[in-house]
């Protein structure tokens, strides 16, 4: 998707602002048919769905869509079990991530395989709170049974129930299962919390595993998991650093050290920056507390740079935009505080409104 834009050398005047009209016109055209270079991600379609109708959401513009249509899709993609004895047989009952992971029940006693997976389900689970469908609903005592199933022994998650890598991408999904649940039960926050420690870097960032590189993204999803398990205080950075879980002075420093001198934030050290860390980072310092030390011009500067005369936001500057970084880029502005948007629950991953919940609103 990272095609450059033939049409880039378009009016700057038009640049100059924040594009809201013009980014719903990009997100209902998603909404109605996806690009052929989507193709590839049929088997994520649920994640694609999440990015155009959160964004929606963020945007104020969740009347452009059929509410009652996204909820019956989104529900028919969860997987059942046969009946009362597969409970036991280690598989997640979760949501599948599209119609080409979602196998037909057979009444011939073979094999039915399951594909539902745990970033799906979050996914799922995202996007009815942003419909405000109410996830009482569900059965969330078989959903989270089976999810602690995908709980391996040093405290990460497996994404599904056989064969999958473990890291940090899948603890942050099942604390957030969990958080949007307010049940606890598929999970040992005390294990997950162990896991995230040891995937803290000597610079203050996480790797996606122990050891590995820090990185925007995976430093995102411990820190967000810390704080939806209750591990991170609300004054986190008022407080010496031994109350702490994790190395809070050295993570805030990584962070800062992210934003470079065009304004918008690395993933890593030594990389280009690129829209959707302004919200993987840009979210970690809204989380501690410290997003007051952003240079917010700056960084309002570069993602204008990367917003498209089509809609919607590209990775870098003079690329054609894509879902995945038109949806960061809508967080990132909203973290900015962008006029007419939804103000967002960063460690959710979804705007206030659906986190809290549409009846909370009167909506």
């Amino acid at each position: 998707m990272e095609e450059e834009d033939p049409a880039v050398n378009w009016d700057s005047s038009e640049k100059e602002s924040f594009d809201r009209d013009r980014h719903i016109l990009y997100l209902q055209m998603m909404y109605q048919l996806l690009p052929s270079p989507y193709q590839g991600q049929e088997i994520n379609r649920l994640t694609l769905a999440y990015f155009v109708i959160s964004g929606l959401d963020i945007l104020q513009a969740l009347d452009r869509i059929d509410k009652e249509s996204v909820i019956n899709w989104v529900l028919s993609l969860q997987a059942h079990p046969k009946n009362e004895g597969t409970l036991e047989n280690g598989q997640f009952y979760g949501f599948h991530g599209s119609r080409s992971s979602q196998f037909q029940s057979n009444d011939s006693g073979a094999l039915t395989p399951n594909g539902s997976h745990l970033a799906s389900t979050y996914c799922a689970l995202a996007i009815l709170k942003s419909v405000g469908y109410d996830l009482s609903l569900i059965d969330a005592e078989l959903l989270l049974k089976s999810m602690k199933n995908l709980q391996q022994p040093n405290g990460c998650f497996m994404p599904i129930h056989t064969g999958g890598e473990t890291d940090l991408r899948f603890v942050f999904c099942a604390a957030a299962i969990c958080s949007m649940f307010k049940n606890w039960s598929g999970m040992d926050r005390e294990k997950a919390k162990e896991y995230i420690i040891s995937c803290q870097s000597y610079d203050g960032g996480f790797g996606l595993i122990p050891g590995s590189e820090s990185h925007g993204g995976a430093t995102y999803c411990a820190v967000a998991s810390l704080k939806l398990m209750g591990f991170i205080d609300e004054d986190a950075l008022s407080k010496p650093a031994r109350c702490h879980c994790i190395n809070v002075p050295l993570l805030l420093e990584w962070s800062l050290q992210k934003q470079a001198v065009d304004g918008g934030f690395q993933g890593r050290s030594n990389k280009p920056t690129d829209t959707c860390y302004a919200f993987w980072i840009g979210g970690v310092l809204r989380i501690l507390r410290a997003d007051k030390f952003i240079n917010k011009k700056a960084l309002r500067e570069f993602l204008l740079t990367c917003q498209s005369k089509y809609g919607g936001f590209s990775k870098f500057p003079r690329l054609l935009p894509d879902i995945y970084h038109s949806y960061y880029g809508f967080c990132a502005f909203s973290l900015l505080k962008e006029p007419a948007l939804n103000s967002l629950s960063v460690e959710l991953g979804l705007t206030n409104v659906a986190a809290i919940g549409l009846q909370s609103f009167g909506l």
